[in-house]
């Protein structure tokens, strides 16, 4: 059983193969033998489910038991849409809380923002440049390879989506909040982010005695809140797996195609961020890259293994500082950036909420793209690193472009395989970020031996 894991991660590439050779119509096997192979992979993965107990684990055999039900049995399947639309609406519940909270700590939890002088300056610079970056790296990815596009006929869906663009000041004005029980009652993400900014703020004006307590309540309410998403994600076996059947038994196997390409294009994406984004960042600061890439890659595998940023932070934390960034560094630099510098979740949201509006045959002009560029750069910066968390931020940017959900439903199908890649390159990126502070400062050791 200890070499289980290696095959039936085997197993998973073997079957994704012949699922989407068949669906390509590149490879024709017997109907009993697909079934078969199936089968089998399906009784694979619920042992190995059983054997490691996690959460992801579960949510990616949930996909193949999904896959299987859509596919054998698209009546029942069809039904099964109502698991996801639950899983959603409790994700929408966990949005402006965890939104405030997050940005509120984020901002006002490091003391005076004035006080922390040159550095915060810097973290904060590098961390909107290479968020922009990433953004910009997604939009082109998903352009180029237009992964959304065919999914459904556009005159299908031509009565159930609104124009998405509106004129410059109409956006600006719908920037600003004039009521935030109604923006969090209609879950417009940008008032909320852009009330939580200017209450962080002023939490840090007034006398500390006031401050401590505020601060306290909203350290409290973030911590509430992870512990809420926590039991949200223990639906999501259920919810993933009535995605991809609901997705397969009402579109067939042709949707796959479209979440084949969309997985491919995130992952070709995120490994061309690293190498002409990351790598040439690391080696303009004179960072020794294969000794960064020995620091790293424990925590890195962790987060790509758990989807969790939050679980590799202790050993990232701890691995930088071995690298030789000082620990006043390390503990504002890595901290700050899992709410304001998650690469990976920048870059995966631009392509989605690209992805989606291609599903749904709303054809965003360019300017459109750049507005839902601007609105992510801002409310990426409240995603916490939890599993499966940029799913909050991709509806609420739906639901501020006007756009359909059920795209955001199929890419739960296959969430669970972007979450580790995307996970991973937050951690990166963080770590990256504080030897670039480091160096920047003038305090990066040499270190110890990794």
């Amino acid at each position: 059983m200890k070499h289980l894991d290696k095959i039936f991660g085997a197993s998973i590439a073997i079957v994704t193969l012949l699922i989407f050779l068949q669906a390509y119509n590149l490879l024709v096997l017997p109907a009993e033998v697909f079934m078969g192979v199936r089968l089998v992979m399906i009784a694979l993965g619920v042992v190995y489910g059983f054997q490691q107990r996690s959460l992801t684990v579960w949510i990616i055999v949930s996909m193949l038991i999904g896959g299987e039900v859509g596919y054998t049995f698209p009546t029942v399947a069809i039904q099964l849409e109502i698991l996801s639309k639950i899983f959603l609406k409790l994700i929408k519940t966990i949005i402006a809380p965890l939104l405030f909270a997050t940005l509120v700590v984020g901002i006002a939890g490091h003391g005076d923002l004035a006080q922390v002088g040159r550095m915060g300056a810097k973290s904060f610079a590098y961390f909107i440049t290479v968020t922009l970056i990433a953004l910009t790296v997604g939009l082109i990815a998903i352009n180029l390879t237009q992964a959304g596009v065919g999914i459904q006929k556009q005159e299908d869906i031509a009565n159930t989506i609104q124009k998405a663009e509106k004129g410059w000041q109409e956006i600006v004005l719908h920037t600003f909040p004039e009521n935030i029980a109604k923006s969090v009652a209609e879950g417009q993400v940008l008032q909320i982010v852009i009330f939580s900014i200017l209450f962080g703020v002023a939490l840090t004006m007034i006398p500390q005695q006031h401050k401590e307590h505020l601060l306290h309540f909203t350290e409290a309410l973030a911590e509430v809140m992870f512990k809420f998403t926590n039991i949200v994600m223990y639906l999501a076996p259920f919810a993933v797996g009535g995605a991809i059947a609901f997705t397969i038994g009402k579109y067939g196997l042709e949707a796959m195609k479209n979440l084949g390409m969309l997985l491919l294009t995130l992952y070709g994406a995120l490994i061309a961020f690293v190498l002409l984004v990351l790598l040439p960042i690391a080696l303009l600061m004179r960072i020794n890259v294969v000794r960064f890439v020995r620091a790293v890659r424990e925590p890195v595998s962790l987060a790509f293994a758990t989807a969790s940023s939050e679980s590799a932070l202790p050993m990232a934390m701890e691995r930088m500082e071995k690298f030789g960034v000082p620990r006043k560094i390390v503990s504002f630099v890595i901290p700050t950036g899992y709410s304001f510098n998650l690469d990976g979740t920048t870059l995966y949201l631009s392509l989605a909420a690209v992805f989606v509006a291609q599903a749904a045959g709303q054809n965003l002009s360019l300017p459109a793209q750049i507005s839902m560029l601007l609105l992510l750069l801002l409310t990426s910066k409240g995603v916490a690193g939890i599993p499966r968390a940029s799913l909050m931020v991709l509806s609420g940017a739906a639901a501020t472009f006007n756009l359909p959900e059920w795209p955001i439903a199929m890419i739960m199908g296959i969430d669970a395989l972007m979450d580790m890649a995307r996970t991973s390159v937050n951690v990166l990126g963080n770590c990256l970020a504080s030897a670039v502070i480091a160096r920047w400062e003038g305090e990066l050791g040499e270190g110890e031996d990794i």
